[in-house]
């Protein structure tokens, strides 16, 4: 697994990252009828112009990028996407491990929507997350805070 770091996504990062959401997205998008180009722009550009967005760089790459949206009483994950060739690595578990660990020292739940049917889900049931309702297009999951597993 490569060394990596959170850095801030800048505007020249726009075009990339919304590249990487439709290659690792359109797929399942199509599957559910819900992949339209527009669509895609205007939801990562919402997502983008958000505060909490965090560019996933290892070296100077960029490696991918990831939601962190936190709120008063929750935190959101969202938009994690991470270019095709760290897919299976470890890097995205060592991410997910951090932002957690963030989670858990801020006493905060952790929220997600995953389209249903994706690899990601067996990724955050291993990780504490529960699966609090699913439809024909996406799940719901939650993972509770720290002080609510103990």
């Amino acid at each position: 697994m490569p060394d990596w770091r959170f850095d801030t996504p800048r505007e020249e990062h726009f075009e990339p990252l919304l590249d990487l959401r439709i290659a690792v997205m359109r797929e399942h998008l199509e599957r559910v009828f819900r992949y339209e180009p527009s669509r895609a722009r205007r939801i990562f550009r919402e997502h983008f112009d958000q505060p909490g967005l965090r560019l996933i760089l290892t070296g100077k790459e960029v490696a991918g990028c990831v939601g962190f949206r936190i709120g008063a009483a929750e935190i959101k994950l969202d938009s994690f996407y991470l270019r095709q060739r760290h897919h299976n690595t470890g890097l995205g578990t060592a991410i997910l491990k951090v932002l957690l660990a963030e989670a858990d020292t801020l006493g905060l739940p952790v929220r997600l929507e995953v389209l249903t049917g994706s690899k990601a889900d067996r990724l955050y049931l291993r990780h504490g997350f529960v699966k609090l309702r699913e439809d024909a297009i996406e799940g719901a999951y939650e993972r509770p805070p720290l002080s609510s597993r103990a």
